[in-house]
């Protein structure tokens, strides 16, 4: 019998997994009349508040980090932060309800990114086979966006600009997983999770303020700000509390396998929620995508395991 804490383990991951999708294709993209940088900072800034009366003695953690610490905090938040939700929530905004799935399930090609990376700043070893999966991958991506049609920039169609941002959100995120890295060395994942939601919040106030948008809080609907309450109460702390409590009780090749519940749940919730169908190619181009990350994952995984055993 399957110990239950394994089942729940998972199930939470999954979880965690699906509120991400929900927020990629129903939530984010009801923000739309709001200027990005702001919905970047909004969209940070209510989980961070939310967080301080569980995590409030965090800061104390805060304070005592050092250095390398706070600099690896910093760029995490900068990347996978501040710039790649920047990327990510235009490139909704760009397709509006129009192939949203199409935009979050690129996404999965983070770890395409985290893994070349890791080579360039942790120097790890990139192997043939990486390459050829990577490329399978990347071909998996064109499919499911552009189906055998080369892509058509004409006609004011978003698509080839929307795909193009959700590709640089995914080198953002493998990048700040890889940083990560780094970070969690020196910090537990309660201190850098809590960290990284205030930094980014401080990164997109100046932003905003720095880039003429300002905080225009006036423009914000009541509809608009129960969205955002609601991002940061699932997809934002409720969604990560689940990932790690989940993380800590299973391996890393289960969770990546779990984590196919967001590109899933992405492609039937725009399909129950915006009538979106995805023709037979982008099917087969989705599942190549995700075949070829859960390959590429489940490898480094288990040379990891290697590694560790020797």
């Amino acid at each position: 019998m399957r110990d239950p804490k394994i089942v729940a383990s998972a199930g939470a991951i999954c979880v965690a997994a699906a509120l991400w999708g929900l927020d990629g294709v129903v939530l984010t993209p009801r923000l739309s009349g709001i200027p990005v940088l702001f919905v970047v900072f909004l969209i940070h800034a209510v989980p961070f508040l939310v967080m301080q009366p569980i995590l409030f003695s965090t800061w104390r953690e805060l304070a005592v980090m050092d250095r390398k610490s706070w600099w690896a905090l910093v760029v995490v938040s900068a990347t996978g932060g501040l710039v790649g939700t920047i990327a990510i929530v235009k490139a909704l905004f760009l397709v509006q309800f129009d192939m949203l799935s199409v935009v979050v399930v690129l996404q999965k090609l983070q770890p395409v990114f985290a893994i070349a990376l890791a080579a360039v700043l942790l120097k790890e070893k990139i192997t043939g086979k990486f390459l050829v999966k990577a490329t399978i991958a990347l071909g998996g991506g064109y499919l499911l966006t552009f189906g055998i049609n080369a892509p058509r920039v004409a006609g004011g169609s978003n698509l080839v600009l929307a795909a193009a941002l959700a590709l640089l959100a995914a080198a953002c995120f493998g990048a700040a997983t890889t940083l990560s890295k780094m970070l969690i060395g020196g910090v537990d994942v309660r201190t850098a999770t809590f960290g990284r939601y205030g930094v980014t919040a401080g990164l997109a106030l100046i932003t905003c303020l720095a880039g003429g948008v300002g905080l225009p809080f006036e423009g914000v609907s009541q509809t608009q700000w129960f969205i955002i309450i609601i991002i940061g109460m699932t997809s934002g702390t409720t969604a990560l509390v689940l990932y790690y409590w989940g993380l800590q009780r299973i391996r890393a090749s289960v969770a990546t396998i779990c984590e196919l519940c967001l590109p899933l749940s992405a492609i039937i919730l725009d399909y129950v929620v915006n009538g979106t169908v995805l023709r037979p190619i982008q099917w087969f181009g989705a599942a190549v995508l995700v075949g070829a990350i859960m390959s590429i994952t489940l490898a480094k995984n288990g040379q990891k395991q290697s590694t560790e055993t020797a």
